[in-house]
């Protein structure tokens, strides 16, 4: 009897009671709703290396005639930015593993100046291209060296080298080779300059994204004499060191480079450099802006670049568009940049296209004035 008189006052009672009973469709629990997140497999779809496979995958299926172009030239770009890649990886790992980053950084402490001036004009005479100056930005990270000089060197090392000057020289003259050669000194300068009075501010206070190459730390400087260990094989922990970093760093610039060709592969196959530089011409301010603006994410070497724009000046297009694209186009193409942001954070990023383009646009506007 009991027992029938509390049944009948937990049904009278409301809800909350009856709800409860065992097995009642509102006690079980909810199913959870699905998400990208929660897919298996999305951290390999949305990999690097599924761009970099399955760009030449698609050419096979969608164009089967570019196929073999596309990826030869993706293998030969590698293949040039080999060397540098192993001798930047080797580099890398050695320093960490004898504990020599610390004593690297000491070496730019009260020298940033000189550091900046001095990337600057070595930048100008390195032959490297956008992408070619990557394993040595991350080399120059990791060795904690001032961002403000790697800034300068980072700028200033894709727009111009020897073979550069010639080749501009004979397309378009001394007078445009020399305008670029300064151009490209000044720009690092300026960039490196400015992000020096950035960092005193505590702008860039930890550049290195967590997880690149460029970050980390090495064993350490001897705890007896506070030096590095240069010979570091003769000590288990240091050589056991050396080869850990020497496998993420290559595997890390691989991956990253190995993007970059692949999209550089892309514009070269399916955007003709034609077609982006007829676009930029004209005279004016107008012009110079928009050579800028279409030049950061085009790919057009500065080995095509001159006779090509030579062309197109003979057709109108005035010398400060003309120059406003080279320089744009050289210091911040899309392989380039799918590079850089694999390297630094967003606002070391962002700071690096805005003085490209800035640097493009001022550089266009000052050649018009004096040419």
């Amino acid at each position: 009897m009991s027992e029938t008189i509390e049944r009948v006052e937990l049904d009278q009672g409301g809800g909350a009671a009856s709800c409860c009973a065992p097995k009642t469709a509102c006690c079980t629990t909810p199913e959870p709703r699905w998400t990208w997140k929660s897919f298996p497999g999305k951290d390999y779809i949305f990999s690097t290396w599924t761009i970099v496979l399955g760009g030449p995958l698609i050419v096979l299926l969608f164009d089967q005639i570019q196929f073999v172009p596309f990826v030869s030239f993706a293998i030969s770009a590698f293949l040039g930015t080999l060397p540098y890649i192993a001798f930047a990886v080797a580099l890398i790992a050695w320093l960490k593993a004898a504990g020599a980053e610390a004593y690297v950084g000491r070496a730019f402490a009260g020298r940033e100046t000189q550091a900046i001036f001095l990337a600057a004009l070595f930048g100008g005479l390195a032959p490297f291209c956008s992408c070619e100056v990557i394993p040595f930005i991350a080399g120059l990270l990791a060795v904690g060296a001032p961002l403000s000089a790697i800034m300068a060197f980072w700028l200033s090392s894709p727009l111009i080298d020897p073979p550069t000057l010639l080749i501009t020289a004979g397309a378009l003259g001394w007078s445009f080779a020399i305008g670029k050669a300064v151009f490209a000194v000044a720009l690092g300068l300026f960039g490196g300059f400015l992000v020096s009075m950035l960092l005193k501010t505590g702008t860039f206070s930890n550049p290195v994204k967590i997880g690149s190459s460029a970050s980390g730390c090495g064993c350490g400087a001897s705890p007896q004499t506070g030096r590095p260990v240069w010979k570091f094989w003769g000590e288990a922990e240091r050589s056991e060191k050396f080869r850990t970093e020497l496998k993420a760093n290559a595997f890390f610039l691989v991956k990253w480079l190995a993007l970059a060709y692949v999209l550089e592969a892309a514009l070269v196959t399916y955007v003709p450099a034609s077609l982006i530089a007829g676009v930029v011409g004209g005279e004016g301010i107008g012009s110079i802006a928009i050579s800028a603006l279409v030049g950061m994410p085009a790919y057009l070497n500065s080995y095509v670049a001159p006779p090509l724009l030579a062309g197109l000046m003979e057709q109108g297009m005035s010398a400060g568009a003309a120059m406003a694209f080279m320089i744009a186009g050289a210091v911040s193409s899309i392989p380039a940049m799918a590079a850089v942001w694999s390297l630094v954070k967003p606002q070391v990023f962002a700071t690096y296209l805005g003085l490209g383009f800035a640097g493009a646009v001022l550089s266009g506007l000052i050649f018009q004035l004096f040419i």
